[in-house]
């Protein structure tokens, strides 16, 4: 009899849900909004029919530039949503992130090339959404919320 492998499972939260109506700015977290099938978060300058619809990046990075002596916060780097409790650089492409009782996400893409110098950058000398933020394509949609929980179910 052969044993299963246990799949392991990262837990984290919802900590903001933040968009804006042009890019190239900050985002506000608004604390809850639809995400849409194809699109990304209703309302979002980022939204449409890309493989860049979501962008998460996780409170622990925006934590390293607050140790940095930046005043940041939730949205200051242009990302959808904040998270917490998980790895998001450590996940592979590909994978499946669901976030309440409906949404599906899927990893598409980690970190991204900065073509311009954002204001964070000429702030710290540093910005993490380059090295640190991960994007994603909405795969189920609905309303994301504020503390909603994250799963991620190890794909192996």
């Amino acid at each position: 009899m052969e044993c299963e492998r246990m799949k392991s499972v990262q837990r984290g939260k919802v900590l903001a849900v933040n968009i804006s109506e042009e890019k190239g700015t900050k985002k506000t977290n608004i604390e809850s909004c639809t995400l849409l099938k194809d699109f990304g978060l209703k309302g979002d300058a980022h939204g449409g029919p890309w493989h860049r619809q979501v962008s998460l990046l996780a409170n622990e990075s925006v934590e390293k530039m607050k140790a940095k002596g930046l005043e940041v916060g939730y949205g200051d780097f242009a990302e959808n949503i904040t998270t917490e409790g998980i790895d998001l650089v450590g996940l592979p492409i590909g994978t499946e992130i669901r976030i309440g009782n409906s949404i599906v996400l899927r990893v598409t893409q980690i970190g991204k090339e900065c073509h311009e110098r954002c204001a964070i950058y000429y702030q710290a000398g540093d910005c993490v959404m380059p090295k640190e933020g991960i994007f994603a394509e909405v795969i189920n949609e609905g309303e994301v919320k504020v503390g909603d929980e994250i799963i991620i179910q190890d794909q192996a």
